[in-house]
């Protein structure tokens, strides 16, 4: 009996992201549990910079976890057929809710909200003869029966559709909120614990936004097409997670080489403080981008020589996702194991420390009770701050063609692919355009989240 309906997939770099969610879940409960943790995070909350910074970012996570959940859908079956056959396209949650964005492909360029070809095309004339002229669309605006009389008022009344939607949207969180707080009066006042004002406006923002352009997007390429025709708002929308993956799953490589070494480091001293130091001298002696170049292109070697690793197309540009991750990770530990090895070196000779030790306190228990916690505000700030500088960093190498694979959506391929549009005359601006205001907003909110988290955790700043 054949089966019909989907199979999972699971990507490497969906179950590093998914269980880094799981660590930071766990993180998020053990500071719930910890009254000074809860303080500090608190704290963070109190600024309405902090507080509009984790709505945006959420929208974002939120749009990155819908397209880390994939899956391959079932053939249709054949004559004779006994067992299900899976499509070899990798397909996500995201690619299924823009499925029309995804599926509506014109020739070539257009611009954005457009219903006719950027470029001229020769036009069979109903009278036998050709010309030279701007196409109807196959898909932009096509639902027009007079693109040039229609045009502008169906975009008005798309766009006040949205916008009712996202008002309706920002009214139920209002509604929500002021349960929570004490009633509207509060929340519009800014008299609530927490900045939920700031928040409740910045989602208020978003909404109205993100429905406007959902509503324009089911009729018209809001942000354009690309030289093969593909929407550019979907391949934004598709490089989200390429971002996220790349300042996120880089902390996992990060993370326990700073934080292990940078304690031994200043904990033990002697040679093995001298051999760590030599460790990370070498490697910021070496120029980064030739680093992660030279290790990127061995990557691409050993992927090309074992194609049969591979069953999809999917999996082996993941593959390369994650291998990034790793090499951004192995030379970005320096600077926090630099920063934890000076505060360790203080932190061993303070008294507490130095009565464990002459109470005959394991090692281990000393680092583990001692002194690591006592870091932790250094690596929370460390790991915030880095987040918006891996993300342009994966830009700045997709630009140069070292970074992710040509056949995977990021900002850095989006910008690299407008490099040679923006020559053209007129110019191709669009792809460049929504790349730019993705990314903006997205490292925006990260160094506001980042300044936030550093006041609050910052034992000085109090």
């Amino acid at each position: 009996m054949i089966e019909h309906g989907f199979e999972t997939v699971v990507l490497w770099t969906d179950a590093c992201f998914f269980l880094l969610l799981g660590a930071f879940a766990v993180g998020a409960l053990h500071a719930w549990r910890r009254p000074h943790l809860r303080r500090s995070w608190a704290r963070v909350g109190e600024r309405p910079a902090g507080m509009a910074a984790m709505v945006v970012l959420l929208v974002f996570l939120l749009i990155g976890i819908l397209d880390s959940l994939h899956f391959r859908a079932a053939l249709p079956p054949t004559a004779g057929q006994t067992e299900t056959v899976y499509a070899t396209e990798v397909t996500s949650v995201l690619d299924v809710v823009m499925h029309r964005q995804r599926t509506d492909v014109e020739r070539t360029y257009s611009a954005p909200l457009a219903t006719h070809a950027f470029v001229k095309e020769t036009v069979e004339l109903p009278d036998g003869g050709q010309r030279r002229d701007f196409p109807r669309l196959v898909h932009g605006g096509a639902h027009l029966e007079d693109a040039a009389q229609d045009h502008g008022a169906d975009i008005a009344s798309r766009l006040m559709r949205g916008a009712a939607v996202g008002v309706g949207l920002s009214l139920l969180a209002a509604a929500v909120l002021s349960v929570f707080n004490g009633g509207a009066g509060r929340l519009i006042r800014g008299q609530t614990q927490l900045a939920w004002r700031s928040a409740w406006l910045t989602w208020s923002i978003v909404a109205v936004v993100a429905g406007m352009l959902l509503s324009l997007a089911q009729g018209y390429h809001v942000f354009g097409t690309d030289k093969v025709g593909q929407d550019v708002f979907y391949l934004t929308l598709k490089s989200v997670r390429t971002a996220l993956m790349i300042g996120t799953l880089t902390t996992l490589v990060t993370l326990p080489l700073a934080i292990a070494l940078g304690i031994l480091a200043g904990y033990f001293g002697g040679w093995v403080d001298d051999v760590i130091q030599y460790l990370y001298t070498v490697l910021n002696s070496i120029p980064g981008v030739l680093l992660i170049a030279a290790a990127v292109l061995m990557m691409q070697v050993f992927i090309a020589n074992h194609p049969e690793w591979f069953a999809t197309a999917a999996e082996r540009s993941d593959a390369r996702l994650l291998a990034l991750c790793f090499i951004l990770g192995m030379t970005s530990w320096t600077g926090l194991c630099r920063l934890l090895r000076g505060e360790t070196l203080k932190l061993r000779e303070l008294e507490y420390v130095q009565a464990a030790r002459a109470f005959g306190v394991p090692t281990v228990r000393i680092l583990l009770r001692h002194v690591l916690p006592n870091l932790m505000h250094i690596v929370i700030i460390a790991l915030v701050m880095d987040f918006s500088g891996l993300v342009l960093a994966e830009a700045v190498l997709s630009y140069v063609g070292i970074g992710v694979d040509p056949n995977m959506a990021s900002f850095g391929t989006l910008i690299n692919a407008a490099r040679m549009e923006l020559a053209r005359d007129p110019m191709v601006w669009w792809s460049l355009a929504a790349a730019f205001v993705f990314m903006f907003v997205l490292v925006l909110a990260a160094n506001l989240l980042a300044d936030v988290v550093r006041d609050a955790f910052d034992p000085r700043a109090g």
